[in-house]
């Protein structure tokens, strides 16, 4: 396990917060779970996954190519969407207040190709508890190609980076739908995430038969059904989840790799910050006031109420954001926000292209 500490001093930030957002849902009488625009989004999101595909095998040997990388695009975008609005709650447990309920909706999981139980550990346990700490945050872990810290090693390469991001950026969806399970499964279990024995394997056989279904359903019943060859259809495939992970990567890249959040290196391993604020510190929002922005990110672009509240449902983060921002300010801490994604962008940019100089520190 991880041997990490947070200070327990100073905590009065966080017991105000919480009440006075818990009585936000009690005066307005309100579940602090989905809504009926949570459910039509989850309807929205799987169908503009899938109703492109069902489109490609129905038509596909009568439509242009164009139009055919036209709606693997739009499978991207639905992709992305149910990673966002659907898969990120019901794994967070916030959709529902039935926890069965989670689980089952959780199951768009399998669908989009990434195994829950290593997701949740990765976001749920290490990334949400131990935000932008060196060597702990896997989210900050490029395997050397990126740097995303100052306690990161610096080599000759990342002055580049700002540049050939871009094409990085593009790849870990279909590494996380192909390999990057496996390796989790390794790497928790050397962590003592994943029991050794029966859990491990029972993981292992899960995985490996998730992994031989979604590329069936999407590269072989393509290549079987509509005859094309793989060198038609593994393209194909391969622009839908580069796509796919270039909007994810800018989603979740831009809320914490940013100008104003900190980034830690402890040797003691004794945070000197408590929880909350630390979620404070290491977290930006953008483009608050953006409601298509806010509707197809799952409501990620207001991260830090998602970090200090990641059990209530991402559909109330316009209304709660206006308690924390104002509960932040009384108590002097830090919200940090862009006013719109173009300028967060631009600003991950800038940290990208500073990082790769060899003065930043």
């Amino acid at each position: 396990m991880i041997p990490y500490q947070f200070s327990r001093e100073r905590k009065d930030f966080l017991n105000v917060l919480r009440q006075r957002v818990n009585d936000y849902f009690t005066e307005e009488k309100i579940s602090r779970n989905a809504n009926v625009f949570m459910v039509l989004k989850t309807i929205m999101a799987i169908t503009l996954f899938v109703g492109p595909f069902v489109l490609i095998l129905a038509l596909g040997k009568e439509l242009h190519w164009f139009i055919l990388y036209a709606l693997w695009f739009v499978m991207a975008c639905g992709k992305a969407f149910i990673g966002t609005s659907v898969m990120h709650d019901s794994l967070h447990g916030s959709y529902s207040s039935n926890q069965q309920v989670n689980k089952v909706i959780g199951w768009c999981t399998y669908l989009i190709g990434v195994n829950p139980k290593m997701w949740q550990i990765q976001h749920n346990v290490i990334h949400h508890t131990f935000t932008n700490i060196h060597d702990v945050d896997e989210d900050l872990d490029a395997h050397y190609v990126l740097r995303f810290t100052p306690n990161q090693d610096r080599r000759w390469f990342h002055r580049y980076q700002h540049i050939y991001v871009w094409l990085f950026y593009c790849l870990p969806v279909i590494l996380w739908s192909s390999i990057k399970d496996f390796k989790k499964l390794k790497l928790y279990k050397k962590k003592g995430f994943i029991k050794s024995g029966g859990e491990f394997n029972k993981y292992l056989v899960i995985i490996t038969v998730q992994k031989l279904v979604y590329f069936s359903v999407f590269v072989g019943v393509p290549y079987y059904y509509l005859g094309w060859s793989l060198g038609v259809i593994i393209p194909m495939f391969l622009f839908m989840e580069a796509v796919t992970g270039l909007f994810l990567s800018f989603i979740f890249q831009t809320a914490h790799v940013m100008p104003d959040n900190k980034f830690l290196n402890q040797e003691d391993h004794l945070i000197k910050e408590n929880w909350a604020e630390h979620q404070l510190l290491t977290t930006t929002n953008y483009g608050r006031k953006n409601k298509v922005l806010c509707w197809f990110s799952g409501g990620l672009n207001f991260q830090i109420e998602h970090h200090l509240f990641p059990n209530i449902c991402h559909i109330h983060y316009p209304k709660i954001a206006k308690i924390v921002k104002a509960t932040a300010k009384e108590y002097d801490l830090p919200y940090f926000e862009f006013r719109t994604f173009r300028q967060a962008v631009g600003a991950h940019y800038g940290q990208l292209k500073a990082l790769g100089r060899a003065d930043f520190r």
